[in-house]
């Protein structure tokens, strides 16, 4: 098992990444369960596999799971699902020093992580990441929010997990594609900060998405490192280092608003095809050269994740999408920072880039020119 930290003032915590963590659930956790009854938020889908793990892990502690079972998908980062989760808590008794168990995906660790952090002004909650994406990115730095009619992840709060558990085994219970979507965010950290990891993602990836044990161990040890120094060093983004983060995202987040936050174009997708059009237009504006642009590209596309919005069949224009970045959350004095590269492991924050420009940009990859 490896354990990396997050050092944090006064609230560091632990990820863990190994195998059979679930199993070891009691022991994992020691004192932080507290009281006899455990709340778990999951989802239909993730229960279908671990529910039975879980619970008799903690059965065989002496502990009783008190389970909340959601819809999957991102529908259930709304106003109705949350209001549906803290009553249940309060009905729960949960208590400011409790911990509530998120065991799922993404979804499931923004929706819970966003109650617990608004529960009677902040209890605990323990991430249980069951996908490849969650485990090397949302499980991790406290970021924890909702979806709104206006947006992503526009209602949230930054709210830090007791501890992230990252069980290895859950990954073999993952439909490839969900595999595919989840390894776009440890692309991102090599095409980001590290050419060295983006080099051995190049070389790695197959092995990754085939089950291969020792490579997945790899990826998402030193995607966990790499996000836990950024975000040790930027809980906030006050600084900007953290917003680099968002490589891919603000594109990314702009088709996943123009499908409808659908199974159309999961997460990890809108992302890739984001750090695609991160790359080009870094080109267009003479950043990094088409080859290094094409070079991210070939590894995306590679990696079996979708790398040209021209096969999208989106029915809009590039104006269109550029009006979705307009509610997103990184919007500051009317301007809309963009990640961008200098080069592959280069990546900075750029505060001058005019939404026409994108739209222009835009309407041209749309048509695949």
């Amino acid at each position: 098992m490896a354990v990396i930290p997050v050092e944090l003032a006064g609230r560091a915590y632990e990820v863990r990444v190994g195998g059979g963590l679930l199993a070891d659930l009691p022991a994992q956790c020691g004192k932080l369960l507290r009281k006899q009854r455990v709340p778990i938020v999951t989802d239909s889908n993730v229960a279908a596999h671990w529910r039975d793990t879980v619970q008799a892990a903690l059965v065989s502690a002496g502990f009783e799971p008190r389970w909340m079972v959601l819809e999957p998908g991102e529908g259930a980062k709304s106003w109705a699902v949350l209001e549906k989760v803290m009553d249940w808590l309060l009905a729960e008794e949960v208590e400011r020093g409790d911990h509530i168990l998120a065991l799922g995906g993404g979804v499931i660790g923004d929706l819970t992580g966003f109650a617990a952090a608004i529960l009677k002004r902040g209890c605990g909650f323990i991430q249980l990441p069951t996908t490849l994406l969650a485990q090397v990115d949302s499980s991790v730095g406290g970021k924890t929010a909702i979806n709104t009619s206006a947006g992503k992840n526009l209602v949230g709060a930054f709210h830090q997990p007791s501890l992230v558990l990252a069980d290895l085994g859950a990954l073999a219970t993952l439909p490839l594609r969900e595999m595919c979507a989840g390894y776009a965010e440890v692309i991102k950290y090599g095409i980001l900060g590290d050419t060295a990891f983006f080099e051995w993602c190049e070389g790695h990836g197959p092995a990754v998405l085939a089950g291969d044990a020792e490579a997945q161990e790899y990826a998402v040890t030193e995607s966990v490192k790499a996000k836990a120094r950024i975000v040790a060093e930027d809980e906030r983004e006050t600084t900007g280092k953290r917003a680099l983060l968002n490589l891919g995202h603000t594109f990314g987040h702009s088709l996943e608003a123009q499908t409808g936050f659908s199974d159309r174009l999961l997460h990890g997708e809108g992302v890739a095809l984001g750090m695609v059009l991160a790359a080009r237009y870094s080109a267009r504006r003479g950043y990094i050269t088409a080859a290094d642009a094409d070079r991210v590209a070939g590894a995306i596309a590679a990696a079996g994740l979708p790398s040209a919005i021209s096969t999208l069949g989106l029915n809009c224009n590039g104006r269109a999408l550029a009006d979705h970045m307009l509610h997103d959350k990184k919007m500051d004095a009317g301007t809309l920072p963009f990640v961008l590269l200098h080069g592959i492991g280069e990546a900075f924050l750029d505060k001058a880039v005019s939404l026409d420009d994108v739209a222009a940009f835009l309407d041209a990859e749309l048509q695949g020119s």
